[in-house]
């Protein structure tokens, strides 16, 4: 029987690079894999980029209102008209963005269409709240893995604060992009709490 796995992170935790990885060991033994990703990650448009440096397209993008197994299958089914063979594997980065109910569709695709899905993302937003999907994945998927990274002190980095043009901020809508203005950096509890507890208290003084 086929499963739903959920890896994650905190930023630069190394998950694209864990996913390409994957899709590789797969390819490398002859089999075939999918990658997605949920159209609201704008970051690469249409491919995924690693921390090292490669870049590789997804086979399709979800959007929020489309069903994720749905838009498998009709993928799975383009790969066995081209002659490719079966789907071994699907792989989905930026797991945060899918919804619950796509979550519900990966669990489907494991369980009834027999083929595993790896599903790479970070569990909570720079508030530290769940993103839905996240929060779905950690309640539905077979296995959780951490895939852990280091915080500016030494510690295990675990949450994922924002920054608007240099400055931490704690406030503001649950996505944003990495751009030219936001950006995020991976901190332990201990540094995130001194950084969010200075803002509150200079927004309070």
């Amino acid at each position: 029987m086929a499963k739903l796995y959920f890896r994650y992170g905190a930023m630069n935790s190394g998950k694209s690079t864990a996913l390409l990885q994957a899709a590789y060991n797969y390819e490398e033994r002859g089999h075939h894999v999918l990658i997605a990703k949920p159209s609201t990650d704008t970051k690469g448009e249409r491919s995924i980029m690693s921390r090292l440096g490669v870049v590789r397209d997804v086979d399709f993008l979800v959007g929020p209102d489309q069903s994720l197994r749905d838009v498998f299958l009709a993928e799975r089914e383009a790969v066995r008209a081209s002659g490719a063979g079966e789907v071994s594997c699907l792989l989905v980065d930026e797991a945060q963005f899918l919804t619950a109910r796509q979550v519900d569709d990966a669990l489907r695709i494991a369980l009834i269409d027999d083929v595993p899905v790896l599903a790479y993302g970070i569990r909570t937003d720079f508030l530290t709240a769940a993103f839905p999907g996240s929060g779905r994945l950690l309640e539905v998927a077979h296995s959780l893995e951490e895939l852990k990274t280091i915080c500016r002190c030494g510690r295990k980095a675990i949450f994922n604060p924002r920054k608007v043009n240099g400055a931490f901020v704690f406030d503001g809508a649950q996505v944003a992009i990495d751009g030219d203005e936001v950006t995020y950096e991976a901190l332990c509890g201990r540094c995130y709490l001194e950084e969010s507890d200075g803002q509150l208290s200079a927004a309070t003084a």
